[in-house]
């Protein structure tokens, strides 16, 4: 594991100058960070141009070999970087890429409408990405996710949920080590989909470095995950019948095929790839552009159906229990026309960890309509649910979302 790794590391007094990173308190702990940060700033990329926010790409070796090399996008807070949280971002799969939240949901760019004439994909501004209030390192996790790799087996490196969560908070260990600068800010980390078994791994295994005084410190605050899996899903299917979504003819046939949620997904033909985003990162010029190492991979994807990963953890709701009695923030959100992670399961096991309600049910409002509804429990854990919204919500009802994360990153109530 990273942990015992980093714990048979020699102190740093005895490194080479070269990988010495002078902080307060480093040698105290006998735990080193040699730094493997390859970081870049990017001022410009093909189908925008000039960038008017702050965007550094890079990776950081994790292990006692790094040999796993995480790929990340770091984006500047639009409103004051050095006082801003900071979001640790993961997104879902396992095996999706975070430049699909970068370019496509929460992030400072969109993907334009496709003009079908051959041409690289165009971006523009999102006028509602939630750069504009904090920072955000978007990570391609698990090794083998976007433009993140193993040295020694490109392909065939496989890696677990225990792994996975033990490389996520050595990368950010790592990160912070390189970006002293930000060692006062808050921090975060978030994620949707399969990242709600991922996110409160991660920030376990970052609280467990803090409890045992791995350095640099993290002010680790708490996390948000959005329509979040955490264990074998239900509701599903009740839901979509309920909400007139599905004909009888396809209830009939996936009670036929023993209620096999793959039989369902089937019917609706959900889950078709990004054509857009996949073109537009397997660019010469934006590779080039985001200074991704040549040979690295053999071809970007948006999420790799043949990841080499083994699902070990299923059922994620005891890391959220873990989480509520060390105190952590959390948001938990979702939409309430989510096919895949339905807001009636989501809303089932954030009651399910038995903590007393203070804020009971109630609309919350923007413009003075309703757009969803809250309720806020004792372990400072909040749930909503937007009105209209669809699995990664943010896709669905940007604004909405946007409003939502503002609010409860700035301590204000819904």
């Amino acid at each position: 594991m990273a942990v015992a790794n980093l714990l048979r590391r020699r102190c740093c007094t005895s490194l080479p100058f070269a990988t010495v990173v002078l902080v307060l308190g480093f040698c105290s702990s006998h735990v080193s960070l040699a730094l493997a940060a390859a970081r870049s700033k990017v001022e410009y990329l093909p189908g925008f141009g000039p960038l008017p926010f702050e965007l550094e790409t890079g990776y950081i070796g994790i292990g006692e070999s790094e040999d796993v090399q995480l790929f990340y996008y770091f984006v500047k807070s639009e409103s004051n970087h050095n006082v801003d949280p900071i979001m640790l971002w993961i997104s879902g799969g396992p095996g999706c890429s975070s430049l699909f939240a970068l370019t496509q949901e929460l992030g400072p760019l969109l993907f334009d409408l496709p003009k079908n004439n051959g041409a690289l994909p165009t971006l523009s501004l999102n006028p509602y990405s939630w750069t504009k209030v904090a920072s955000f390192i978007f990570l391609d996790l698990p090794v083998g996710t976007g433009f993140s790799y193993a040295k020694s087996s490109k392909v065939n490196y496989t890696s677990n949920s225990e792994e996975t969560s033990d490389h996520g908070a050595e990368f950010l260990r790592k990160w912070l080590a390189d970006h002293l600068e930000y060692q006062s800010n808050s921090f975060y980390v978030g994620g949707d989909s399969f990242s709600g078994v991922t996110v409160p791994m991660v920030v376990n295994a970052i609280s467990y470095g803090i409890n045992i005084g791995l350095n640099p410190h993290i002010d680790l605050k708490g996390y948000f995950v959005g329509n979040a899996f955490t264990y074998p899903i239900g509701y599903i299917i009740q839901m979509t019948r309920g909400l007139d979504l599905i004909p009888d003819e396809i209830y009939k046939s996936y009670q036929e095929c023993g209620g096999n949620l793959i039989c369902l997904l089937n019917f609706l033909k959900i889950g078709q790839g990004q054509e857009l985003i996949s073109l537009w990162a397997n660019d010469d010029s934006v590779q080039e552009a985001l200074h991704i190492r040549k040979g690295s991979i053999e071809k970007w994807v948006q999420c790799r159906d043949d990841l080499p990963f083994n699902r070990t953890v299923l059922d994620s709701r005891p890391y959220y229990a873990i989480l509520s009695m060390k105190g952590y923030r959390s948001l938990i959100y979702s939409g309430d026309h989510d096919l895949f992670v339905c807001s009636l399961s989501t809303e089932a096991w954030t009651k399910s960890l038995g903590y007393s309600i203070i804020d009971d049910w109630r609309p919350w409002f923007m413009n003075n309509q309703i757009v969803g509804y809250t309720r806020t429990f004792s372990n400072n854990m909040t749930y909503a649910k937007i009105k209209g919204s669809g699995h990664i919500a943010p896709v669905y009802t940007p604004l909405e979302c946007f409003i939502m994360f503002k609010r409860w990153i700035s301590y204000e109530k819904l």
